[in-house]
């Protein structure tokens, strides 16, 4: 297994940025696990944004067309049995994968098998598939990018048919053998596991899709649990040149001694600390702005912010329209979510905006 060492051999220079890159993205996600055991109240919320965003950023990168705005609508009135277009079946696919990942990676093994139910489920709806779909590949085939205006470009050529299975099977084992040695830092192992997947290219459609859907499983079973509230698929459709680029230069000695991955290594740790940087932004918008709240909220915060201390009884003469019961349901809503506090009891109830919201 010295081949994946070999490429792991770094200058000075560049082992430097790596440790530089890794520190930062530790510490945030020592911050951020913090959040997540306090089961923040704006988390639901972040993590529908951060679906629906990887689901159109994978697919479209892939040469799919849905919006962000699409995509919701279908994903909020799902009727498989209506999934008439290529890009809604692999839009649901992927969607439907996502969210295995995210209830169960805890019980999801990183192996071949598992790997195979994954792109089954990938292509679950897609009718051009279901000859392949759960199998590795039969015909050899090409990294290919898509950009706009249906241009295509060759990005490297793939691992052979006959040889997919070996080297599956030892990028899997050596992966597994790395993480219980934990003699590599884990976010090393990960960027190898995607950039060796990528390169074999062991199915016959799907691939790219799936090396992303990898990259969140291994992140989340590393504790890296940030990673399902901001999506890495947005940014690397952000940056789809770099992305190929990297990926180009790591196969240009592909199994020779002077093979190399580092821009790719550089490439997946610095697009990770950006996203950690993307996330506390969007984390402190919510807070200042109560999170995910509807319209009816919204105004009720907002009135109470602006003529604070009121009863239930002055929220009912402002808002006559609304049911006073709906009231009371939307303030005890408010004060769950640590947005609004009450002082008093009873009728004398007075309730103002939490300051330090």
């Amino acid at each position: 297994m010295d081949k994946y060492i070999n490429k792991l051999n770094f200058d000075f220079q560049i082992n430097q940025k790596i440790l530089n890159l890794i520190s930062q993205i530790d510490l945030y996600k020592g911050k951020w696990n913090s959040i997540e055991k306090q089961e923040n109240i704006y988390l639901k919320e972040l993590r529908k944004i951060a679906t629906i965003e990887s689901v159109g950023s994978s697919t479209r990168i892939e040469g799919g067309t849905l919006t962000d705005k699409e995509i919701e609508e279908l994903l909020n009135d799902i009727k498989i049995t209506k999934l008439k277009t290529r890009d809604e079946q692999e839009v649901v696919g992927y969607y439907d994968t996502l969210e295995i990942i995210y209830e169960n990676y805890d019980n999801i093994k990183l192996s071949e098998n598992y790997i195979k139910q994954l792109h089954q489920n990938l292509l679950r709806y897609s009718d051009k598939d279901t000859r392949h779909r759960g199998e590795y590949k039969s015909l050899s085939n090409k990294v290919v990018a898509n950009y706009p205006g249906g241009i295509q470009k060759v990005i490297f050529n793939t691992t052979e048919v006959h040889l997919v299975n070996n080297e599956m099977n030892d990028i899997i084992s050596w992966t597994n053998t790395q993480f219980e040695n934990k003699e590599i830092h884990p976010l090393i192992i990960v960027a190898n596991l995607v950039c060796e997947f990528l390169s074999i290219h062991p199915f016959q459609d799907g691939n790219g899709r799936l090396s992303r859907l990898l990259t969140t499983l291994v992140l989340l079973q590393k504790d890296y649990l940030f990673i399902q509230y901001v999506s890495f698929e947005n940014l690397i459709e952000k940056t789809k040149k770099e992305y190929y680029q990297a990926l180009m230069e790591g196969q240009k000695n592909r199994n020779k001694e002077n093979e190399s991955i580092s821009k790719w290594i550089l490439y997946f740790l610095d697009k990770l600390n950006v996203l950690t940087q993307s996330l506390d932004a969007k984390y402190d918008v919510f807070k200042s702005k109560g999170g995910y709240l509807n319209e009816r909220q919204k105004e009720i915060k907002e009135y109470l912010k602006k003529n604070q201390p009121l009863k239930i009884s002055d929220l009912g003469k402002k808002f006559e329209n609304i049911n006073i019961n709906t009231i009371k349901k939307d303030l005890q809503y408010l004060k769950k979510e640590q947005i609004i506090k009450s002082i008093g009891k009873g009728k004398g109830t007075v309730y103002i905006i939490d300051e330090e919201k």
